[in-house]
C-alpha cells in the first residue's frame, strides 16, 4: 500500500510540475488545522481548532481582497473534521502553487516557551538543547497524532515508516523539486510575522509531518504560539493579534510571489504597520554561531563535465564558524549559498555510490542529509545526475 502511495505522489508530482506553465492563477490552499471532533491543543481559554480557524480565513481574506490573480482555496471555513490525507487531497486537485497549514503550539504541564516557528518537511532535527528537543519532539507527535482520529487510517497510513528508505527517496524527491521554495517561504513567514507581531523567532525547524508530505506543492505549517502558556493564549485571542499576523502573514506572502511566481498582474507592496499599541518586543536569542566575514565557497568548480555528487548535512541562516557545534566535528565541509540560505556539504565524487555510503555513514549525525549533485559549477536535478552517472557508467 506504501508503495502504491509513493508512485502515485510520484506521478502527481510530475503532473503538477509539467502543468504549472500552463495555468494562469496562483492557487494558495489556506489549511485551519484540527477541527471538529479533533480540538487539537488545549488552553485554559480556547481550542486550537478554534484559533487555527479564525487565523486561516483571515489569512485568505487578506488575500482575496488584496491580490486579485492569487486563487485562495481553504481545506475548511467551518468546524467540521478532515483527515490529513484530505487536506492534502484538496491542495493536490486545486494543482496548488503553495499549501500553508495553520497550527497552534503547545508543551506538556511544567515547559513554558513562547514564540513563532514555521515547519517544512524534512528529516527531523531533534538535537541540540533539550528544550529545543521537547518543543519539536511534541509537534510531531502532536500533528501526526491526528491519524488515530481517523476511520481508515490503517488503510491510508499503512506502512508508513519515515526512517525507511522508500521515505528517504521521497524526502529526496520533495527536497529537490520544493524544499527550496518551501524554506524560502518559511524564511519569509519568520521574518515578517516575528517583525509584526513582536513575538520570539523560535526559527524554521524540518519534520516528517504527515500533512507536508502527502502535498505536492511547497509547503509549510505554521506554529503561531504556544496555547499552553496563558500570555501567548491571551494574546493569540486578542483582535490586535489576529490584525498583526495576518498583516505579517501578508507581507511574507507578497515577498515570496513576488521572488519566485512569473506574470504578477499588480504591484504587491507589503501592508504598512497599523498605528495600534504592540506588547513589548521579545528581545531575541543570539544566533549560537554568528556569521563569519568570509565569502562562502562556490558550489563547484570541477573542469570534469560529469555530475559532482555530494552530502548535504544542513543548512543555516547564518554562515557558521570553523568548528560550530552544529558541524558536529565534520571537517573538510563545504558550504554554498542559495536562496538566503548557507548549506554545507561534505564529500565531493563523481561516483554516486561512494557519496551514498557516505550519506549513510553520516545518518547517525545527521539524519536529514541528503545527496545533491553540481555539473560544470551549477546545482542540478539529483535524478537527471544519477541517470546521467549510470549512463557514464554503463558506457565503460
Amino acid at each position: 500500500m506504501y508503495k502504491r502511495l509513493l508512485i502515485f505522489f510520484c506521478l502527481t508530482l510530475a503532473f503538477a510540475l509539467s502543468a504549472d506553465g500552463a495555468k494562469k492563477a496562483f492557487t494558495v490552499v489556506i489549511d485551519a488545522g484540527h477541527g471538529g471532533k479533533d480540538f487539537g491543543a488545549l488552553g485554559k481559554m480556547s481550542y486550537e481548532k478554534t484559533l487555527t480557524l479564525r487565523y486561516a480565513l483571515a489569512f485568505g481574506r487578506i488575500l482575496e481582497q488584496n491580490c486579485p490573480d492569487v486563487n485562495v482555496v481553504y481545506t475548511r471555513k467551518t468546524d467540521r473534521f478532515l483527515e490529513l490525507w484530505q487536506r492534502a487531497e484538496i491542495a493536490n486537485k486545486a494543482k496548488a502553487d503553495l499549501f500553508v497549514s495553520v497550527h497552534i503550539n503547545s508543551l506538556p504541564k511544567g515547559h513554558v516557551a513562547r514564540g513563532y516557528q514555521t515547519y517544512t518537511l524534512g528529516r527531523s532535527r531533534r538535537n541540540g538543547n533539550k528544550q529545543g528537543y521537547i518543543e519539536n519532539l511534541e509537534v510531531a507527535k502532536r500533528e501526526n497524532a491526528v491519524i488515530l482520529y481517523e476511520d481508515n487510517y490503517q488503510q491510508h497510513y499503512e506502512g508508513f515508516d519515515p526512517n525507511s528508505p522508500e521515505s528517504n527517496i521521497l524526502f529526496e524527491l520533495i527536497q529537490d523539486k520544493n524544499m527550496e521554495n518551501s524554506i524560502q517561504l518559511a524564511k519569509f513567514m519568520q521574518k515578517n510575522i516575528c517583525a509584526a507581531t513582536h513575538r520570539q523567532d523560535k526559527g524554521v525547524q524540518q519534520d516528517n509531518l504527515a500533512v507536508l508530505r502527502l502535498t505536492s506543492m511547497p509547503a509549510c505549517l505554521m506554529e503561531l504560539g504556544f496555547i499552553s502558556t496563558l500570555d501567548e493564549e491571551q494574546y493569540m485571542n486578542s483582535d490586535l493579534a489576529l490584525q498583526q499576523y495576518t498583516r505579517g502573514f501578508y507581507n511574507a506572502f507578497v515577498a515570496y510571489k513576488n521572488k519566485v511566481a512569473p506574470g504578477i498582474k499588480v504591484p504587491y507592496k507589503p501592508a504598512p504597520a497599523e498605528p495600534v499599541d504592540r506588547p513589548a518586543p521579545a528581545t531575541p536569542a543570539a544566533p549560537e554561531n554568528p556569521a563569519a566575514p568570509e565569502t562562502p565557497a562556490t558550489p563547484e568548480s570541477a573542469e570534469s563535465s560529469a555530475p559532482i555528487f555530494k552530502v548535504q548535512i544542513l543548512a543555516s541562516s547564518v554562515r557558521l564558524k570553523a568548528g560550530s557545534q552544529q558541524l558536529k566535528g565534520v571537517a573538510d565541509t563545504d558550504c554554498y549559498e542559495e536562496g538566503g540560505m548557507y548549506k554545507y556539504t561534505v564529500g565531493a565524487s563523481e561516483n554516486y555510490a561512494e557519496i551514498y555510503q557516505l550519506r549513510k555513514q553520516l545518518a547517525d549525525r545527521f539524519p536529514q542529509a541528503f545527496i545533491i549533485a553540481f555539473k560544470d559549477g551549477k546545482k542540478v536535478n539529483v535524478n537527471e545526475a544519477i541517470r546521467e552517472y549510470k549512463a557514464n557508467k554503463n558506457k565503460k
